[in-house]
């Protein structure tokens, strides 16, 4: 393998209503991974999306979620936003199960596998109510220094998703 290269470590494509999906395997074997989910659809409408780092497995349920981004809407101006102490990160929201409805992300993963905190880069963009785009840029960290070997996404209320792929990818560097 070349420097610079993504090598998968999972993936996981949805065939039936699921209420979370975790992506596990950060270690140190990389220095930065590289997570992709796209195609994500609600089962019922106007839910948000959570993300969560995972500890042996299990997402990590306190309040110690960072983030600040630069929101981008199609119907109007940009906004900023920007929380701590926050129960999970939050790259979309409102997403509905009207056709064409969906969300997608990248995720840049750093210090994941040591016991620093965990940082992350959000990209995200998706549509919803009348088909309106929506997009978000920003980045956080989780606020606990322990080494996290996932990431775990879900919807509000535990709703479950009815499609998507998720990617997890180790870059080699």
């Amino acid at each position: 393998m070349m420097s610079g290269s993504l090598v998968n470590i999972q993936t996981t494509t949805l065939s039936s209503p699921t209420s979370s999906v975790s992506l596990t395997g950060i270690d140190t074997t990389y220095n930065v991974y590289q997570c992709i989910v796209s195609g994500v659809k609600t089962a019922t409408d106007d839910k948000d999306f959570y993300v969560k780092v995972t500890t042996s497995g299990t997402a990590q349920s306190t309040s110690n979620y960072n983030e600040v981004s630069k929101n981008l809407r199609v119907d109007t101006t940009f906004s900023n936003s920007s929380g701590s102490g926050n129960a999970r990160w939050q790259p979309f929201s409102a997403l509905g199960n009207a056709s064409g409805e969906n969300g997608n992300c990248v995720f840049w993963l750093y210090n994941f596998g040591t016991t620093e905190y965990s940082m992350v880069t959000i990209e995200s963009s998706y549509n919803v109510y009348d088909i309106d785009l929506f997009g978000m840029q920003g980045g956080g960290f989780y606020g606990v220094a322990e080494a996290n070997d996932g990431i775990n996404f879900s919807l509000e209320s535990g709703t479950n998703f009815s499609a998507g792929t998720f990617i997890l990818n180790g870059l080699r560097t």
